[in-house]
């Protein structure tokens, strides 16, 4: 199978995905990065030992576009993405790993890639049910526990056929059961009314998308590269809430294509929407506010790499800061200083916390760097205060290898390489962990990575 990069995004994670809505760290004074596992080399093959049984050998296989879970124990949990599955085959994943703080210990899912799903009956857990091999979905916990993944690009059928999904799933920790949506490819979404509930509702297939928990317990969709309501396929902006049962349309257009309208900074309006885009990342802040930020999509009038931030109040969104024009340069300042004149460059599929003071935390991605190269992998490490920008970490240039110093061993000059698409969490200690992507190790090669890093 041909790798899959830029084409038709912990998250998250993340990658934030899946990564996004529960990654909150204590604000540290000084922190460094830690290998703690996995290869500092690309294209690794994972090591799965024995089903259910941590072991310090076992290790995922090198990957993007998987997203992540911390459960109520604090263990960490990795699902699927493209990669490199036990035989070091390029596939398509649906693989269920779980990080202990120690050792990984695979779970769930085949070792072999490109899996078809096994859909089971609607609503119904049976050990069998599994979603298929896949890329760029979007997960959830919600207030019991429970583990959701809804889309992305992938596998859905025997004869290996790929292409964009709607699926719902629901991981209780031991077995699967299909929610809602289809078990068959690229279909258009099903908006009915904005704000209304309705049964027969449902996003369309697509992958990239980012999402939020309420305080409530309602799951958040956001965007995406996928179909709309005519089953077009294009970048979207639509706004989707999950009760448990069913879906309502929020917010955004049910047509693709859509250039973002600002309004004015700071300034709440409901004809404030922004743009579509794919590979953005998400935060709910401690006022249970959503927070959007970049992706690769359109701004005002202009498509590329954005740096808007934007927040959801629950009635509309606000545009607060970054540029209404896509593809803009970082201006890194002096590292560790927050400055009036910072900015984080525009850029995909970066990772996102949010620390216990409340600053976020943005690392990576692909984009646009201080040297003006855009459409390359970035490892600067940046933190807005709700004022200023400031760069923390990393490098203020592009496609820059890792510096993994020795495996558990805490170094200042430890750094991870350039990547976008990794997956990401916060364990019970607050500290951040980062795993995989597409970037660069210790080398000169971008590749599929399967190191996983500590921030602490």
């Amino acid at each position: 199978m041909k790798k899959i990069l830029l084409s038709a995004l912990l998250l998250c994670l993340a990658l934030i995905a899946g990564c996004g809505s529960d990654n909150t760290n204590s604000n540290q004074a000084t922190a460094y990065w830690t290998w703690m596992s996995g290869d500092n080399s690309t294209l690794q093959a994972g090591s799965y030992g024995t089903k259910g049984i941590p072991s310090p050998t076992n290790k995922p296989g090198a990957r993007y576009g998987a997203v992540s879970w911390t459960d109520n124990s604090g263990n960490m949990w990795l699902f699927g993405g493209e990669g490199y599955d036990g035989i070091g085959n390029l596939s398509y994943l649906n693989d269920l790993w779980r990080w202990d703080g120690a050792n990984w210990t695979w779970i769930s899912g085949p070792s072999t890639g490109n899996t078809a799903a096994n859909y089971g009956t609607k609503g119904v857990a049976v050990a069998t049910n599994i979603p298929g091999g896949r890329k760029e979905a979007v997960s959830w916990v919600d207030n019991t526990g429970n583990f959701w993944l809804f889309g992305g690009q992938g596998i859905v059928d025997t004869s290996g056929n790929g292409g964009w999904l709607n699926d719902l799933w629901r991981w209780d920790g031991a077995n699967w059961t299909w929610v809602s949506g289809d078990n068959i490819l690229s279909q258009a979404g099903v908006y009915g009314t904005k704000g209304t509930v309705a049964a027969g509702n449902k996003p369309g297939g697509r992958s990239g998308a980012v999402s939020w928990k309420d305080q409530s317990g309602n799951l958040w969709l956001f965007g995406g590269l996928g179909y709309d309501t005519n089953g077009t396929w294009s970048y979207l902006n639509d706004l989707w809430k999950w009760d448990g049962t069913n879906w309502t349309w929020m917010s955004g257009s049910n047509l693709t294509g859509q250039y973002g309208s600002y309004g004015t900074k700071g300034v709440s309006a409901s004809s404030n929407t922004p743009g579509s885009r794919r590979y953005a990342v998400s935060l709910v802040d401690r006022n249970g506010s959503f927070w959007l930020f970049g992706g690769d999509g359109q701004a005002k009038s202009v498509s590329g790499y954005l740096n808007d931030l934007w927040k959801w109040d629950g009635t509309n969104w606000i545009w607060v800061a970054g540029d209404d024009q896509p593809t803009i340069s970082a201006t890194y300042g002096t590292k560790g200083i927050a400055a009036p004149t910072n900015k984080i460059g525009g850029r995909m599929q970066a990772n996102a916390w949010i620390d216990n003071s409340g600053n976020f935390l943005f690392f990576g991605g692909n984009g646009t760097a201080g040297n003006g190269v855009t459409g390359s992998s970035l490892n600067d490490l940046w933190r807005w205060d709700g004022t200023y920008w400031t760069w923390v970490a990393g490098d203020s240039s592009s496609a820059q290898g890792g510096i993994y110093g020795t495996k558990g061993v805490t170094s200042a000059t430890n750094t991870p390489g350039a990547r976008y698409g990794a997956s990401s969490w916060i364990d019970k200690s607050g500290d951040i962990w980062m795993f995989g992507g597409y970037g660069y190790a210790s080398t000169t090669f971008p590749g599929y990575l399967n190191d996983l890093w500590r921030y602490k």
